[in-house]
């Protein structure tokens, strides 16, 4: 009964962490592709061989579902991999449904037209991937009328967080922040559309000021999933071992988990 969870690198641990508090009798197995990180900067064919090769090193490990917990794969890959290449007795999810019906207030399954939404003007914080893509601005627009989306590519922050200089990764957060305010000075919300970036919740808070709900991911996918499950119970996968899995170097990206997350985490090779 095991689901897969997927990043480049160490950022999905926060969405592992919520649905494994949210649906503690799953099990749950992390691949994190350590060795091609960060994808931020990859071509989107580049992201989509990546993130295929990955799902059916999953697939192998019992999990017919799939939590695409990255952003820029979610947003280059996807929707590619479930048009042309997903079978019909697997699932792969990304992590922006979640976001969008949490900002729109409204359903995925929810067809009706666009309508209005309480928040206005909306800022962006991703890889430069994702922001390429527009992804979610594309989704945003099925849903919502009105909203004004501001999106800042921030570079170099996830490497920064993967390579564990907090100092390094506070200040360029506080940077992409005032680039984004000058160009959009009174933000409603803001949203945090890579997984790494909820380690600097905080930071991005700070930066943005209080008046500015902040909108993360990993508790929203986590809900989202337990509803997912209760529904499609049949991509429960035949898979019965948690267990994290890299393409890095386990020791060392064990290492960094471990101060990723504050507690033990121990890797393996895919």
């Amino acid at each position: 009964m095991a689901v897969g969870v997927f990043d480049s690198g160490l950022g999905g641990l926060t969405v592992f962490d919520a649905v494994t508090k949210r649906l503690p009798d799953v099990p749950f197995v992390y691949l994190g592709d350590n060795a091609n990180a960060p994808y931020g900067v990859r071509d989107a064919d580049d992201i989509y061989n990546l993130t295929r090769a990955a799902v059916t090193r999953l697939w192998d490990e019992g999990c017919d579902l799939v939590i695409l917990a990255c952003n820029t794969a979610s947003a280059a890959a996807l929707k590619r991999m479930q048009e042309t290449w997903l079978p019909k007795d697997k699932r792969v999810l990304g992590v922006f449904v979640p976001l969008i019906e949490a900002l729109t207030e409204r359903q995925w399954g929810d067809n009706s037209p666009p309508h209005e939404v309480a928040v206005k003007h909306v800022a962006l914080f991703a890889t430069p991937a994702t922001v390429a893509s527009r992804a979610f601005q594309r989704e945003l627009a099925f849903r919502a009328v009105g909203v004004d989306v501001e999106a800042q590519p921030c570079g170099g922050v996830v490497d920064a967080i993967e390579h564990g200089d907090d100092i390094l990764a506070d200040a360029l957060v506080r940077s992409h922040v005032e680039a984004l305010l000058r160009r959009m000075p009174y933000p409603d919300a803001a949203i945090l559309g890579c997984t790494h970036y909820p380690i600097l919740q905080d930071t991005f808070q700070q930066a943005l000021g209080d008046s500015v709900k902040v909108f993360s991911q990993a508790d929203l996918v986590a809900s989202s999933l337990a509803d997912y499950l209760q529904r499609r119970p049949e991509f429960l996968g035949p898979g019965t071992e948690s267990k994290f899995l890299t393409t890095g170097d386990p020791a060392t990206v064990s290492r960094h988990a471990t101060r990723f997350l504050r507690h033990t985490v121990t890797f393996e090779q895919a």
